[in-house]
Protein backbone atom coordinates (compact mmCIF):
# COMPACT_ATOMS: atom_id res chain seq x y z
CA UNK A 1 0.00 0.00 0.00
CA UNK A 2 2.58 2.03 1.10
CA UNK A 3 4.82 1.31 -2.58
CA UNK A 4 1.20 1.98 -4.60
CA UNK A 5 0.65 5.34 -2.44
CA UNK A 6 4.02 6.54 -3.29
CA UNK A 7 4.08 6.06 -6.51
CA UNK A 8 0.36 7.12 -7.48
CA UNK A 9 1.38 10.59 -5.49
CA UNK A 10 4.27 11.37 -7.51
CA UNK A 11 2.79 9.95 -10.82
CA UNK A 12 -0.06 12.52 -10.37
CA UNK A 13 2.09 15.84 -9.05
CA UNK A 14 4.55 15.08 -12.47
CA UNK A 15 2.89 16.30 -14.98
CA UNK A 16 1.90 19.81 -13.19
CA UNK A 17 5.09 20.41 -12.36
CA UNK A 18 7.43 23.01 -14.41
CA UNK A 19 10.62 21.75 -15.07
CA UNK A 20 13.51 23.05 -16.40
CA UNK A 21 18.05 22.14 -16.53
CA UNK A 22 20.38 24.44 -16.40
CA UNK A 23 24.30 22.97 -17.02
CA UNK A 24 27.31 24.65 -15.61
CA UNK A 25 30.38 24.52 -18.30
CA UNK A 26 31.57 20.93 -18.62
CA UNK A 27 28.77 19.19 -17.30
CA UNK A 28 27.12 16.27 -19.36
CA UNK A 29 25.17 18.37 -21.17
CA UNK A 30 22.36 15.43 -21.47
CA UNK A 31 20.40 13.11 -18.65
CA UNK A 32 20.98 10.08 -20.88
CA UNK A 33 25.03 10.44 -21.16
CA UNK A 34 26.39 7.72 -19.13
CA UNK A 35 28.45 6.37 -17.44
CA UNK A 36 28.48 8.71 -14.44
CA UNK A 37 28.55 9.08 -10.42
CA UNK A 38 25.86 11.08 -9.53
CA UNK A 39 25.20 12.62 -6.36
CA UNK A 40 22.34 15.16 -4.88
CA UNK A 41 20.79 15.43 -1.17
CA UNK A 42 17.86 12.99 -0.52
CA UNK A 43 15.98 15.88 0.46
CA UNK A 44 14.76 16.74 -3.37
CA UNK A 45 14.67 12.92 -4.11
CA UNK A 46 11.37 12.92 -5.50
CA UNK A 47 11.55 15.42 -7.81
CA UNK A 48 14.68 13.83 -9.14
CA UNK A 49 12.48 10.16 -9.17
CA UNK A 50 9.97 11.54 -11.68
CA UNK A 51 12.37 14.04 -13.99
CA UNK A 52 15.11 11.07 -14.33
CA UNK A 53 12.63 8.11 -14.67
CA UNK A 54 13.17 5.31 -17.33
CA UNK A 55 16.17 5.96 -18.05
CA UNK A 56 17.20 2.83 -16.04
CA UNK A 57 19.77 4.78 -13.52
CA UNK A 58 20.97 2.52 -10.60
CA UNK A 59 20.72 3.77 -7.34
CA UNK A 60 21.54 2.44 -3.69
CA UNK A 61 19.06 1.31 -1.20
CA UNK A 62 19.17 -0.41 2.15
CA UNK A 63 17.54 -3.29 3.08
CA UNK A 64 15.92 -1.16 6.05
CA UNK A 65 11.95 -0.60 6.07
CA UNK A 66 11.78 2.82 4.77
CA UNK A 67 14.76 1.47 1.88
CA UNK A 68 12.68 -1.61 1.00
CA UNK A 69 9.39 0.54 -0.03
CA UNK A 70 11.58 3.59 -1.34
CA UNK A 71 13.22 1.12 -3.45
CA UNK A 72 9.99 -0.15 -4.88
CA UNK A 73 8.58 2.90 -5.80
CA UNK A 74 11.90 3.96 -7.31
CA UNK A 75 11.51 0.63 -9.27
CA UNK A 76 8.04 1.73 -10.70
CA UNK A 77 9.65 4.73 -11.77
CA UNK A 78 12.32 2.90 -14.05
CA UNK A 79 15.36 3.00 -11.65
CA UNK A 80 16.82 -0.43 -10.96
CA UNK A 81 17.96 -0.76 -6.84
CA UNK A 82 21.91 -1.70 -6.40
CA UNK A 83 20.96 -2.99 -2.01
CA UNK A 84 23.35 -1.51 0.64
CA UNK A 85 23.93 1.60 2.31
CA UNK A 86 26.93 3.43 3.36
CA UNK A 87 25.74 2.07 6.98
CA UNK A 88 24.77 -1.18 6.56
CA UNK A 89 26.47 -3.67 3.49
CA UNK A 90 28.87 -0.89 2.54
CA UNK A 91 31.33 -3.37 1.12
CA UNK A 92 28.81 -5.09 -0.64
CA UNK A 93 27.31 -1.69 -2.16
CA UNK A 94 30.36 -0.37 -3.39
CA UNK A 95 31.03 -3.59 -5.18
CA UNK A 96 27.46 -3.35 -6.99
CA UNK A 97 27.96 -0.07 -8.22
CA UNK A 98 31.15 -0.49 -9.07
CA UNK A 99 29.80 -3.76 -11.60
CA UNK A 100 27.14 -1.19 -13.08
CA UNK A 101 29.55 1.22 -13.97
CA UNK A 102 31.83 -0.99 -15.30
CA UNK A 103 29.06 -2.39 -17.62
CA UNK A 104 28.21 1.16 -18.47
CA UNK A 105 25.34 2.72 -16.47
CA UNK A 106 24.64 5.61 -14.67
CA UNK A 107 24.42 5.19 -10.79
CA UNK A 108 23.31 8.06 -8.24
CA UNK A 109 23.84 8.60 -4.59
CA UNK A 110 21.53 10.35 -2.18
CA UNK A 111 25.14 11.20 -1.04
CA UNK A 112 23.63 12.45 2.32
CA UNK A 113 21.48 9.50 2.94
CA UNK A 114 20.41 7.24 4.91
CA UNK A 115 20.22 9.11 7.87
CA UNK A 116 22.40 12.24 7.43
CA UNK A 117 24.24 14.15 8.34
CA UNK A 118 21.99 16.63 6.23
CA UNK A 119 24.01 18.38 3.29
CA UNK A 120 27.23 16.38 4.16
CA UNK A 121 29.26 14.78 1.07
CA UNK A 122 30.42 10.98 2.17
CA UNK A 123 33.06 9.58 0.37
CA UNK A 124 31.57 6.68 -1.81
CA UNK A 125 31.46 8.81 -5.15
CA UNK A 126 35.14 9.22 -5.00
CA UNK A 127 35.81 5.39 -4.07
CA UNK A 128 33.54 4.37 -6.96
CA UNK A 129 34.77 7.05 -9.47
CA UNK A 130 38.87 6.20 -8.76
CA UNK A 131 38.32 2.32 -9.17
CA UNK A 132 36.23 3.15 -12.45
CA UNK A 133 37.69 6.06 -13.66
CA UNK A 134 34.61 7.42 -14.02
CA UNK A 135 33.76 11.30 -13.71
CA UNK A 136 31.54 12.15 -10.73
CA UNK A 137 28.64 14.80 -11.31
CA UNK A 138 26.30 16.73 -8.48
CA UNK A 139 23.14 18.39 -8.95
CA UNK A 140 20.34 20.10 -7.50
CA UNK A 141 17.01 20.65 -7.67
CA UNK A 142 15.10 23.36 -6.09
CA UNK A 143 11.22 23.68 -5.84
CA UNK A 144 9.22 27.18 -5.76
CA UNK A 145 6.63 25.88 -4.05
CA UNK A 146 6.44 22.36 -1.57
CA UNK A 147 5.33 21.09 1.25
CA UNK A 148 8.85 20.53 3.81
CA UNK A 149 8.55 17.35 5.95
CA UNK A 150 10.04 17.55 9.47
CA UNK A 151 12.54 14.75 9.10
CA UNK A 152 16.06 14.85 9.20
CA UNK A 153 16.46 15.57 5.60
CA UNK A 154 13.43 18.51 5.51
CA UNK A 155 12.22 16.18 2.24
CA UNK A 156 10.61 18.42 -0.21
CA UNK A 157 7.14 18.00 -1.76
CA UNK A 158 6.23 19.53 -4.64
CA UNK A 159 3.09 21.75 -4.53
CA UNK A 160 1.18 20.77 -8.14
CA UNK A 161 2.08 23.22 -10.87
CA UNK A 162 5.84 24.27 -8.96
CA UNK A 163 8.42 25.47 -11.27
CA UNK A 164 11.37 23.48 -10.66
CA UNK A 165 15.01 23.98 -11.29
CA UNK A 166 18.03 21.37 -11.72
CA UNK A 167 21.32 22.76 -11.58
CA UNK A 168 23.83 20.10 -12.64
CA UNK A 169 27.81 20.72 -12.30
CA UNK A 170 30.48 19.90 -13.96
CA UNK A 171 32.32 16.16 -14.55
CA UNK A 172 34.74 15.94 -11.55
CA UNK A 173 37.47 13.05 -12.47
CA UNK A 174 39.07 11.39 -9.91
CA UNK A 175 42.85 10.26 -11.10
CA UNK A 176 43.11 6.07 -10.76
CA UNK A 177 46.22 6.95 -8.49
CA UNK A 178 44.59 9.06 -5.68
CA UNK A 179 45.88 8.72 -2.56
CA UNK A 180 44.26 9.45 0.90
CA UNK A 181 45.27 13.06 0.58
CA UNK A 182 43.94 13.41 -3.07
CA UNK A 183 40.35 11.96 -2.30
CA UNK A 184 39.67 13.99 0.26
CA UNK A 185 40.45 17.22 -2.20
CA UNK A 186 38.06 15.08 -4.33
CA UNK A 187 35.16 15.12 -1.91
CA UNK A 188 35.58 18.66 -0.67
CA UNK A 189 35.28 19.49 -4.76
CA UNK A 190 32.04 17.60 -4.31
CA UNK A 191 30.89 19.10 -1.66
CA UNK A 192 31.54 22.39 -3.14
CA UNK A 193 29.74 21.37 -6.20
CA UNK A 194 26.78 19.93 -4.50
CA UNK A 195 26.57 23.66 -2.41
CA UNK A 196 27.07 25.78 -5.22
CA UNK A 197 24.44 24.25 -7.82
CA UNK A 198 22.05 24.14 -4.76
CA UNK A 199 22.53 27.87 -4.00
CA UNK A 200 22.27 28.51 -7.81
CA UNK A 201 19.05 26.44 -8.33
CA UNK A 202 17.53 28.18 -5.75
CA UNK A 203 18.35 31.43 -6.57
CA UNK A 204 16.90 30.85 -9.59
CA UNK A 205 14.09 28.79 -9.67
CA UNK A 206 11.38 32.16 -10.08
CA UNK A 207 12.94 32.06 -13.49
CA UNK A 208 11.67 28.80 -15.07
CA UNK A 209 9.78 29.53 -17.86
CA UNK A 210 11.17 32.26 -19.16
CA UNK A 211 14.32 33.07 -21.98
CA UNK A 212 16.87 31.77 -19.43
CA UNK A 213 15.82 28.73 -18.19
CA UNK A 214 12.83 27.40 -20.88
CA UNK A 215 10.65 24.28 -19.50
CA UNK A 216 12.40 21.35 -19.95
CA UNK A 217 10.09 18.17 -21.46
CA UNK A 218 10.98 14.50 -21.53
Amino acid sequence: MITWAGFLIIRALGPTLKFAVSWEDGSPGSLEKRPLVYSFWHSCMLPAMYLWRNLEIRVLSSDSFDGEYTGRIMRKFGFVKVRGSSSRGAVRAVLGMRRELEAGWVVAFTIDGPRGPRHVVKPGPVLLARATAVPMVGFHMAVEKAWVLNTWDKLIIPKPFSRVLMRVSREMPVPSDADESRQEQCQAELQAALDRTREFAETNVTKVGGEEFPIFRR
